[in-house]
């Protein structure tokens, strides 16, 4: 269904830098359409310094909701009208709700991250698991594995994220947990030991495809392997951990899981997943044309 815009369309959207990779638009104006609900969803390029004005003018332009995403996800907590007791435990903010211009924060990446488990299979009870980040996405599958009973190793590039990290999680869960610089030496160290790696950086994501955060040698056959990034569809991650003979999954289903929840938040309607993974898998396969 083709909807005109009119001044009875709400409006949604994704802010983030950079943001000309997301598929999302494509993904949320699909499942408007098959809904024939009055709504429209847009990127928004919002660099860190601009952050609170654009939540100005998210109360001001009456915006409905957005998604959050890279790097504004926990920079965006102390600037809320209120934030979800999820969220909050998590400290990281996905999903904005304007209601009547108070801007409440959500958090389904979490949610999001253990249907993507489920689906595939994986219990992450007792199991040693390698996380690769400290940003809010990071947060989010952290405090994801840690409810479920994994053991984590968190590795990220500046050691404060990942510490604070750790200890907001130990606020909620008596779990085993490390805190490791992101170099060569602790990676060969903590993989060893390790029966999933989730890479929850950016590393990998376009226009840097052809990057990765683990050396190949690191990866095997005692692994499964998700990478949060969805763009492109394989990242180079997934590709050598592949040719390691490692189980692998991309974030795709991540995202769409994230969004669906989110969607839900802004319409009040169930999302039609089928629509919504039909529509983030074309657009991928545009990008990669």
């Amino acid at each position: 269904m083709n909807l005109e815009i009119t001044g009875k369309t709400k409006l949604c959207g994704v802010m983030g830098d950079p943001i000309e990779h997301s598929i999302s638009p494509a993904m949320h104006n699909a499942a408007f359409r098959a809904l024939g609900l009055h709504y429209a969803y847009v990127p928004f390029h919002v660099r860190r310094g601009d952050l609170p004005a654009a939540l100005q003018g998210m109360r001001a332009l009456n915006i409905r909701g957005l998604n959050v995403t890279i790097p504004h996800k926990v920079a965006i907590i102390p600037l809320l009208d209120e934030i979800d007791p999820l969220a909050r435990q998590i400290g990281a903010v996905n999903v904005l709700l304007n209601d009547s211009g108070r801007l409440i924060g959500y958090n389904t990446d979490a949610e999001g991250f253990l249907h993507v488990l489920v689906e595939h299979g994986i219990e992450p009870q007792g199991k040693n698991v390698v996380v690769l980040g400290a940003g809010g996405a990071a947060r989010a599958i952290c405090f994801a594995l840690a409810s479920r009973g994994a053991a984590l190793t968190i590795l990220n590039r500046t050691a404060a994220p990942a510490q604070a990290c750790a200890e907001d999680i130990s606020k909620t869960f008596s779990l085993p947990m490390k805190v490791l610089d992101l170099n060569r030496e602790n990676l060969a160290y903590a993989l060893q030991q390790a029966s999933v790696l989730v890479n929850a950086t950016s590393v990998g994501m376009l226009p840097a495809a052809g990057a990765s955060p683990v050396d190949r040698d690191l990866l095997g056959t005692h692994l499964t392997v998700m990478d949060i990034v969805y763009n492109p569809h394989k990242s180079k991650l997934l590709r050598e951990a592949e040719k390691a003979g490692a189980t692998t999954i991309n974030g795709l289903e991540m995202l769409i899981w994230q969004g669906a929840l989110a969607f839900e938040k802004w319409t009040g309607r169930q999302p039609p997943l089928n629509v919504m993974r039909k529509a983030a898998t074309a657009a991928l396969k545009k990008y990669e044309k």
